[in-house]
């Protein structure tokens, strides 16, 4: 297996990988715009636009849309995060030429038709309305806010519902002009594929698309603070945010090693003590999340209002003694976990075609797989205890809560602890 890439006139970037044994492929369009792209009275386009991708072309209709793919067995879906909107499709061999041709119809013809707008419109609503009733995701739209407060970055994928309610064709067409350019576009395929059959149907179907200049996003700055959302729930929801290294930065992984250490798994610290000792919570994690210029290390629990303030406060201390005895059996074991989830994802052509488009954004190429877990292998013990120690006393946090928090210590009284 090895990765071909090429790049056309216009700047459509274009990468694949055969993978031998497999009779289906996954490709797709990686569009660098998302909801970081978006000025404010745009919030929640990006997502809107993607939504409206599958609604009807120039050339076939929604039903059209899905029954072209579903007539081979094949799947085909979208997303959307801060930085990326991605259209993809799963089909057997045969089939690959039929799903560049249905993503390229609904990146390049879409209609926009009033009727469908208001459609999505309503859906998108639902799905707002959904996320503020689901406790354990809208908390961390609300840490993302606090931790980037009055900036893109900051702001929900979603967008306001009163951004939704009023957006029309005019607001999806300038969203399209301002990002939709082939410099920033990246054509991902991983599986049963021939490079050089992509790259002659990627130039007869995108090659006469004109690049143009696109606005790059606001850079961000992590500011930090509290929000609090009182609500009778059964349970209190606890997040807590550090501003940690952005995808570039070297220390990328030195996060990532923290946080699968101290709340990656069942062997984790957090989970051990706080859920297997004391019986606090069923659900505690720490994650790290990266953007270009910025990332998140994150701790999440779930327990009662009567046992948070005890939950809060053994966080911050499992927080400091990983800075004081992070030992090599737990590095060693979080660099284990680290390298499977990265190797065992990429049997997927799915993952492995999303990994080559985001590797292709950060860095202009794929290095090698060897490449990256050379860089995981070479955390060592010194390395996680030196951010273990950023974290626990110095970096500055956001902290959301949400449900019967009345009596729940703040950020003023964690930093306390931290610095005790």
């Amino acid at each position: 297996m090895s990765v071909e890439q090429t790049t056309l006139k216009n700047g459509l970037r274009i990468v694949s990988e055969r993978m031998d044994g497999l009779q289906s492929a996954t490709l797709g369009i990686w569009v660098t715009a998302g909801g970081r792209n978006e000025r404010v009275e745009q919030n929640g386009i990006a997502h809107f636009l993607e939504h409206m991708a599958f609604k009807g072309t120039k050339t076939r209709s929604a039903l059209q849309i899905a029954e072209a793919i579903e007539d081979v067995g094949g799947y085909i879906n979208a997303y959307t995060s801060r930085e990326v909107t991605a259209y993809y499709a799963r089909v057997l061999e045969n089939d690959t030429k039929l799903a560049m041709d249905v993503i390229s119809d609904i990146l390049l013809n879409p209609v926009f038709d009033g009727r469908e707008i208001e459609t999505e419109r309503h859906v998108i609503l639902q799905e707002i309305g959904q996320a503020l009733d689901t406790p354990d995701d809208v908390i961390f739209d609300w840490l993302q806010e606090r931790a980037y407060q009055n900036q893109p970055l900051g702001r929900t994928i979603l967008g306001e519902a009163a951004n939704v309610r009023r957006f029309g064709r005019d607001d999806l067409e300038t969203f399209v002009a301002e990002h939709y350019s082939p410099d920033q576009m990246i054509l991902s395929a991983a599986g049963a594929v021939d490079h050089a059959a992509l790259v002659e149907q990627a130039e007869a179907l995108f090659g006469g698309l004109a690049s143009r200049k696109s606005r790059p996003p606001e850079p961000a700055r992590f500011t930090g603070g509290e929000t609090r959302h009182e609500k009778a729930l059964e349970q209190a929801h606890f997040a807590l945010a550090f501003e940690g290294p952005g995808y570039r930065d070297p220390g990328f992984y030195t996060a990532q090693i923290y946080a699968i250490a101290l709340g990656g798994g069942m062997s984790s610290r957090l989970f051990q003590e706080i859920r297997e000792k004391r019986g606090l919570c069923y659900t505690i994690f720490a994650q790290t999340g990266a953007y270009e210029d910025t990332g998140l290390t994150t701790i999440y629990a779930g327990t009662s209002g009567e046992e948070l303030g005890e939950l809060t406060r053994l966080t911050i201390d499992e927080m400091k003694r990983a800075a004081e005895d992070m030992s090599p059996e737990e590095v060693a074991r979080a660099r284990a976990q680290m390298k499977a989830g990265l190797l065992m994802g990429l049997e997927s052509s799915s993952s492995r075609a999303e990994r080559m488009a985001r590797m292709v954004q950060i860095w202009g190429a794929v290095p090698p797989i060897e490449e990256t877990v050379a860089k995981i292998d070479n955390v060592t013990t010194g390395d996680v205890r030196l951010f273990a120690e950023e974290l626990a006393g110095r970096a500055p946090a956001a902290l959301a809560l949400y449900g019967p928090v009345a009596g729940a210590p703040g950020l003023d009284a964690l930093q306390a602890r931290r610095t005790v």
